[in-house]
């Protein structure tokens, strides 16, 4: 793994992580709060179909300089300014949970250079028109995107209060994670240790207007979720397959929140086949 240090045309830094191969560039969106770190149980899947894992740490996570008053479109030209330091002229973007998010924002600004999305529980825009947008939520997921929802210092104050998230595991979760998939653990450990910017910045741009519409973007999308999602309800990935005209859905019966990312290999080889 190579890791280093970008200098974005703002003057912040992101902390960049590329698995250096040949093979067709990937760009990793991580979930909240995680740092960045390309996932390790695809690497073997990557090789196999030729492709190269890029990514980095959100703003105010990792080694990357905290933005206040960030959004799903400033994430996608910080995207933007990485793959032009890498000198990467087009790439495709994968996603996990709220990383969804923030690889369809990437599609939507950057147009043709994208060439494929594969999102895993991927949050729709706030308040979009016909979606109940907290239905089927975990009441921890409501009461801090609610909170996010009402400005980041609320979010902020939440989390000062010693507000601790409950996702509301299942046995099935517990399982996964005792396998590959063990690894969502080691990148969500560290991702409050550079402090609680990362995880109020993420929710309040989930919450907050994107910058960007995804149902401009032009880039073939699969879309993965599962109907057992009380993190991110399965409503969502209706939504953004009903209203982004190049997008598949893929609903998988029972799959958790967590356990959808063990159907991550199946959106790799699709990817795969786009490019």
């Amino acid at each position: 793994m190579i890791e280093q240090q970008v200098q974005l045309p703002d003057g912040r830094t992101v902390h960049v992580y590329d698995t250096g191969s040949t093979g067709v560039p990937v760009i990793w969106n991580h979930g909240t709060p995680n740092v960045g770190a390309p996932p390790e149980p695809l690497f073997a899947a990557a090789e196999r179909l030729g492709l190269r894992w890029i990514s980095f740490d959100r703003p105010g996570y990792g080694g990357s300089t905290v933005a206040r008053g960030r959004t799903v479109a400033s994430v996608g030209r910080d995207t933007e300014a990485v793959a032009n330091a890498l000198g990467l002229d087009r790439f495709a973007v994968v996603g996990y949970s709220g990383g969804g998010t923030f690889a369809l924002g990437t599609a939507a600004l950057l147009g043709d250079r994208v060439s494929a999305v594969v999102t895993l529980a991927a949050i729709a825009p706030y308040g979009a028109e016909g979606l109940d947008w907290f239905t089927g939520m975990v009441p921890s997921g409501i009461a801090a995107l609610g909170c996010a929802a009402a400005g980041a210092d609320v979010r902020a104050a939440l989390h000062d209060s010693g507000f601790e998230y409950d996702a509301g595991f299942m046995p099935a979760d517990f399982q996964m994670f005792e396998g590959p998939w063990g690894w969502l653990g080691k990148v969500a450990g560290p991702g409050l240790d550079a402090g609680p910017y990362g995880q109020i910045d993420d929710d309040a741009s989930y919450t907050q207007p994107w910058g960007c519409d995804p149902r401009a973007i032009t880039a073939p999308i699969l879309l993965l979720h599962g109907t057992a999602d009380g993190i991110i309800p399965p409503s969502h990935g209706r939504w953004l397959a009903a209203h982004c005209p190049t997008a598949t859905l893929q609903i998988h019966e029972g799959a958790s929140h967590f356990t959808i990312v063990e159907h991550a290999e199946e959106g790799l080889t699709w990817l795969a086949a786009q490019n």
